[in-house]
């Protein structure tokens, strides 16, 4: 089978995410890197398609010349999918004209800078029938793959309670110096959109309560931190979330938490049992009830669900990271573009990056109305 001829917006340099969704799209021999916009000044991006070992030929000036040069191509030469991983504002402008000219998207997240163009976005999608995958990383891990396996399954019962923290401290240094933090585009509104924090590692954690859960979060009630008047954006915050009045949880997220890294956290607690799972231990899954000593499960052993094993590429004890998480995405939305068959949440999709962008505006508005209840059912 020939390999799916992956173009790619934004990334270049020394960009983090550039190197991991390009590791991503090698690790399981699906994509080739075809061609793209990695820089807007031409010679860099010259500079850096060489160094990548990307045909020059099929880099192009700009994105519009991308669209246009990729367009007049035999359908079997043209570009099939292409990796959006510009800053926010750039996500729907980009995805919307990629949709209107028949490509398939994977996009960064969060989805774009509002909820409308969201929908937009999905209407887009759903009239052309594009695969569109919306990078929540941590959903490719295969613990977090069996956490949600088990779940629907009914391991925990009933679930109770949603517990899920991300903490990063990455903004500290910088936020105290009005200005330093003028430099940050995630503080800048013009690019991040209305949120900092939330928009950025409070999707994470909104989408993985989703994801696990199988459920959707009804209600939700926020209290956020700016930290300082000058500073229009969120930095940290805490999120009630119901999902009925039986069931519920919270979401706190902070990138002022000093010392923290990348501190994602989930806990799930069900009538019969719990799920604990730490991104920066991502191999070992515990699981709790009150009649047993808490057991380990980690990846790589036959006790493992499907899912978990398909996204599992080495053996018991050999640790798997963030660059494998984006890999099983990757491999989704391959599955996907082929028709083939595979399991349920293999990438997260156009409805989850609406459902973000629905929670970054419900969490802002609870929060600029006094700390009030607000409906999340998408309208």
């Amino acid at each position: 089978m020939s390999k799916i001829r992956l173009g790619i917006v934004g990334g270049g340099g020394d960009s983090l995410i550039g190197v991991l969704h390009r590791v991503a799209s090698h690790m399981f021999d699906r994509y080739e890197i075809t061609g793209g916009v990695f820089n807007p000044d031409f010679d860099e991006n010259i500079k850096f398609a060489k160094h990548i070992g990307v045909n020059t030929d099929r880099v192009y000036l700009d994105f519009d010349t991308f669209i246009e040069e990729e367009v007049s191509k035999p359908k079997d030469q043209r570009i099939e999918v292409v990796s959006v991983l510009t800053p926010n504002f750039l996500h729907f402008p980009m995805a919307k004209k990629l949709l209107e000219n028949g490509f398939h998207v994977i996009c960064e997240k969060p989805l774009t800078t509002s909820y409308a163009e969201a929908l937009e976005l999905e209407e887009l999608q759903k009239r052309n029938n594009a695969i569109f995958a919306v990078t929540y990383t941590y959903t490719g891990y295969p613990m977090v793959r069996h956490m949600k396996h088990m779940i629907a399954n009914g391991e925990l019962g009933e679930v109770q309670k949603v517990d899920i923290q991300y903490y990063q401290g990455w903004i500290n240094p910088v936020i105290h110096d009005p200005e330093v933090r003028k430099t940050v585009w995630r503080l800048d509104p013009k690019k991040a959109g209305i949120s900092s924090c939330i928009g950025d590692i409070g999707t994470h954690a909104f989408q993985m309560t989703e994801y696990l859960t199988g459920m959707e979060v009804k209600s939700i009630l926020s209290d956020l931190n700016m930290l300082y008047d000058d500073n229009s954006l969120d930095l940290d915050g805490t999120v009630l979330i119901r999902f009925s009045e039986a069931v519920k949880g919270v979401i706190r997220a902070s990138q002022i938490a000093t010392g923290e890294e990348n501190g994602l956290t989930v806990a799930v607690y069900g009538k019969k049992g719990a799920f604990k799972w730490e991104q920066e231990n991502p191999n070992i899954l515990y699981h709790m009830t009150d009649d047993q000593p808490k057991r380990i499960i980690k990846p790589g052993h036959a006790y493992v669900s499907d899912v978990a094993a398909d996204g599992t590429k080495l053996p018991g004890g050999h640790p798997e990271g963030i660059f494998d998480a984006m890999g099983n995405i990757y491999k989704g939305v391959a599955k996907a573009l082929r028709g083939e068959k595979s399991f349920d949440g293999e990438y997260p999709t156009m409805n989850d990056g609406v459902r973000g962008m629905l929670f970054i505006e419900k969490v802002v508005e609870s929060h600029k109305n006094g700390n009030i209840w607000l409906s999340l059912d998408k309208k």
